[in-house]
């Protein structure tokens, strides 16, 4: 029997509901930024509605951001039966992932993580290897980003967060060393070139899908993909951390014009800049197994996946088109499959994705008051 496709909306995400509140919040912070005045501050108005806000402090730019894992801890708790390990040493990289890789598309250099911990109940923290895997991998991912840690807060929310369960959040401040260095999409002009950074797997977005679908799976989280490995340990692979290509690419004198982390709306994210291009994608990466899997058994078209999962992007940068190949060399050389996937073009703001026959136009993205 053929089995009704199970869209990100099923799974209980649906962002037609959830953009409109991110608008709302984007106008009333807006109608707060009077009261840096008064501490001799000022905010980057083209920051609004970007993935990092930034402020001048006297000449020195400060950019900020706060990001939440989502359900991905749930899947680790889930799947620990399965393969003896708790697998929070990835979950803690996810978590951070989610803040820095917001904070560097606007050019900034991470400096400080603080973390947001808030457990069902105190005895959530009893269990010592999962918060020793925990600490481990948050520190470990702090030093990949060569952040310092700056501490948190670790509340038991009994009645708030369900027993037993973790919501993981981070915030990230970073500094932007000069304004030749503010990546917020001023200089992107069509002829630019668009250079795709490999995705390890699902990222943290897209989990909600990839925990439905296990009710569909006679084995569940077990259930061996085409790699020979679980879905549950595909699905935990951990987030990719950008962090080292994007300071690789400015100690070498290469500032994009702009960049996009693909995260929620997949490749819509793609056209996140506010003006008016067509981004006409020419080649592919290749889609992990874990996302191809996921497609296949969900049931979903082309345009449902690259149009809520990232396929195997997960960070797009756009640099001038003499400087594609050397951004994709060093991107590699740093450790993260890239390739020139792309070009910027004058025209009617939508992505065109031409080996797939598929274009999303700018109606299917809502995220700017």
């Amino acid at each position: 029997m053929t089995q009704t496709p199970l869209d990100y909306s099923a799974a209980g995400v649906d962002y037609d509901k959830i953009d409109p509140l991110k608008i709302l919040a984007q106008k009333a912070a807006s109608a707060t930024q009077h009261n840096l005045a008064g501490h001799g501050v000022s905010e980057i108005p083209a920051s609004r509605g970007e993935s990092a806000y930034v402020m001048d402090l006297g000449g020195t730019l400060i950019a900020s951001i706060t990001e939440c894992l989502g359900t991905k801890a749930l899947v680790a708790d889930a799947v620990r039966a399965i393969s003896g390990r708790t697998h929070y040493d990835s979950i803690a990289q996810d978590t951070i992932a989610m803040a820095v890789n917001d904070l560097i598309t606007v050019g900034a250099t991470p400096l400080s993580v603080h973390a947001y911990w808030s457990a069902g109940g105190s005895g959530w923290f009893a269990d010592e290897e999962r918060m020793r895997d925990l600490v481990s991998g948050w520190q470990k991912a702090c030093d990949v980003c060569k952040v310092s840690w700056g501490g948190g807060e670790t509340p038991a929310l009994a009645g708030v967060v369900e027993e037993g369960r973790i919501d993981l959040a981070a915030s990230s401040v970073g500094v932007i060393p000069s304004r030749d260095r503010l990546t917020l999409g001023d200089k992107l002009a069509a002829g630019d070139a668009i250079v795709l950074l490999a995705a390890s797997g699902i990222h943290a977005n897209g989990v909600s899908l990839a925990r439905k679908l296990v009710e569909r799976l006679p084995e569940g989280y077990a259930t061996r993909i085409s790699d020979g490995r679980t879905y549950g340990e595909a699905l935990l692979d951990p987030t990719t951390l950008y962090v080292p290509v994007t300071e690789a690419l400015f100690a070498a004198g290469i500032v994009p014009h702009y960049s996009a982390n693909i995260t929620g709306h997949g490749w819509r994210k793609i056209m996140r800049h506010p003006a008016s291009f067509t981004y006409r994608i020419h080649t592919l990466p290749d889609v992990p197994p874990v996302l191809s899997f996921i497609q296949q058994h969900a049931g979903i078209d082309d345009r449902e996946a690259y149009g809520s999962l990232n396929m195997g992007a997960g960070f797009a940068l756009f640099v001038a088109a003499d400087q594609a190949e050397e951004c994709a060399r060093i991107a590699r050389e740093a450790g993260v499959p890239a390739w020139v996937a792309g070009r910027v073009e004058a025209g009617a703001k939508q992505v065109v994705i031409e080996p797939l026959a598929l274009s999303f136009s700018a109606e299917e993205l809502h995220l700017r008051a």
